[in-house]
């Protein structure tokens, strides 16, 4: 049963640019789609955690907004991360689902016991990939991950029925 579900942002949870304005001031954009499914997964007791190369407010923002309490950034070593992360928790990567789309979440992914990626991520992953996305990276992506992710655990259902009661 998947525990974890840990997400890259860039390429993944965003379309991997970067904005930047006149000011200097970074932007991202973020899917509403992938926000329920995370907020979804969370409501069923799913953990979702951030592990992310770069290091942005804008991430830290909406990160809290989705109800995700626990954000690395500025990463560099993805592996060490999540193996802390396993121990404090007592998991090992039989519990964890990681979706990323570059070369810096490689080790974690082939290590990962669901390995998931928007469908234009770097050839590396997509060859090693258990799910690919029919999305690309902030265009619902993580959504249909965790979607996949409930739907193997009968878990979905719940999902819909919070949002259309059944009737009594």
């Amino acid at each position: 049963m998947i525990k974890l579900i840990v997400l890259d942002v860039d390429g993944t949870l965003t379309d991997g640019k970067l904005y930047v304005s006149n000011s200097g001031d970074a932007m991202k954009a973020f899917n509403v789609k992938d926000g329920l499914g995370i907020t979804q997964a969370i409501a069923l007791g799913k953990e979702v955690v951030i592990i992310t190369g770069k290091t942005s407010q804008i991430v830290t923002r909406r990160a809290l907004e989705l109800g995700i309490k626990e954000i690395h950034q500025g990463i560099k070593d993805k592996i060490g991360t999540l193996e802390a992360i396993l121990k404090k928790r007592e998991l090992d990567y039989s519990n964890v689902a990681y979706m990323g789309d570059d070369l810096i979440d490689l080790a974690v992914m082939k290590k990962s016991k669901l390995a998931g990626a928007p469908k234009d991520a770097v050839e590396e992953i997509l060859n090693i990939s258990d799910f690919i996305s029919t999305k690309n990276g902030g265009d619902g992506a993580v959504r249909e991950f965790i979607e996949y992710i409930l739907k193997n655990e009968n878990l979905w259902d719940k999902v819909i029925n919070h949002f259309v009661p059944t009737e009594q």
